[in-house]
């Protein structure tokens, strides 16, 4: 099961033309709805804005830096996740993340490469179909039942749904069919095979065709974001945010309102090691 290649076994029933009209069209419908949730929430007219504002109001970055600064982003608030505070948060992100790309790529790969079993599948292109499924379901329901806030801290019961939770359901059902079709197709119940082969393509329309719904185009806002608040810590403007205090210098300590915190350490005692709060 996890040496073959779920498509091309497919192939003996549906035509691998057909397959790969639908991957196409879903690649369209990202496309498209990340380009509407642009247009109706006017974040690119946004983000431009803010762009030009600092530039003027800042100190100009030069052309070696701002490839430094865009290295640094894509290093770490892109394969690293750094902005995430919370390790376990941060941990699942980064399966869910590599999970999906491991998918989406091997997916793409085995169906316009090696859509039929005439061309024999590389052994890894599947093993790695299956392990990032498998990255996505750990991630995104340990994300889901223990991580969320709603859930974590604020009490809800974890199947309560909301529009926010669109991507990560439909992300969740998409990949926990996808294994479930695999797993029956390689049991060869052509009935159960179907059943959940059509299930799979339902809840990954679902997913691909709700961008403009969901958090799915977050994954393409959030690395330029990251990008410009860098920027803009670069050359002075720091998006309109104060700087942090330095408690180690004099001058700040003695400015504090409070008498008693002047002179109070940087780690403030047992307080900051309490329970995290919960059903607030």
């Amino acid at each position: 099961m996890f040496t073959t290649n779920p498509f091309s076994e497919l192939s003996a029933f549906i035509s691998p033309a057909i397959m790969q009209t639908y991957l196409i069209i879903m690649i369209i419908l990202v496309a498209g709805g990340t380009l509407a949730d642009m247009w109706h929430k006017k974040s690119a007219q946004y983000f431009f804005a803010n762009w030009r504002k600092a530039k003027d109001k800042g100190t100009p970055v030069g052309g070696g830096e701002m490839a430094s600064l865009a290295i640094q982003t894509a290093m770490v608030e892109g394969l690293t996740s750094a902005e995430f505070c919370n390790p376990q948060r941060r941990l699942a992100h980064l399966m869910t993340m590599y999970g999906f790309v491991a998918y989406i790529v091997t997916t793409v790969i085995m169906v316009f490469a090696y859509p039929t079993s005439a061309a024999p599948t590389p052994v890894i292109l599947p093993i790695l179909w299956y392990v990032g499924l498998a990255l996505v379901c750990v991630g995104g329901y340990w994300f889901w039942f223990f991580i969320r806030v709603d859930v974590a801290a604020e009490g809800n019961s974890p199947f309560r749904l909301v529009r926010a939770d669109l991507f990560i359901v439909s992300l969740l059902l998409s990949t926990t069919l996808g294994l479930i079709w695999a797993y029956t197709q390689s049991t060869g119940n052509a009935i159960w095979s179907n059943i959940f082969l059509g299930l799979y393509l339902l809840a990954t329309t679902v997913l691909f065709g709700s961008v403009p719904w969901s958090k799915f185009s977050h994954m393409f806002f959030k690395p330029a974001a990251a990008f410009e608040k860098r920027v803009s810590v670069a050359n002075g403007t720091r998006s309109n945010l104060p700087e942090s205090a330095d408690r180690t210098d004099p001058a700040v300590r003695d400015s504090h309102s409070m008498e008693l915190l002047k002179d109070a350490p940087l780690s403030m005692g047992l307080g900051i090691k309490r329970e995290q709060p919960r059903h607030y």
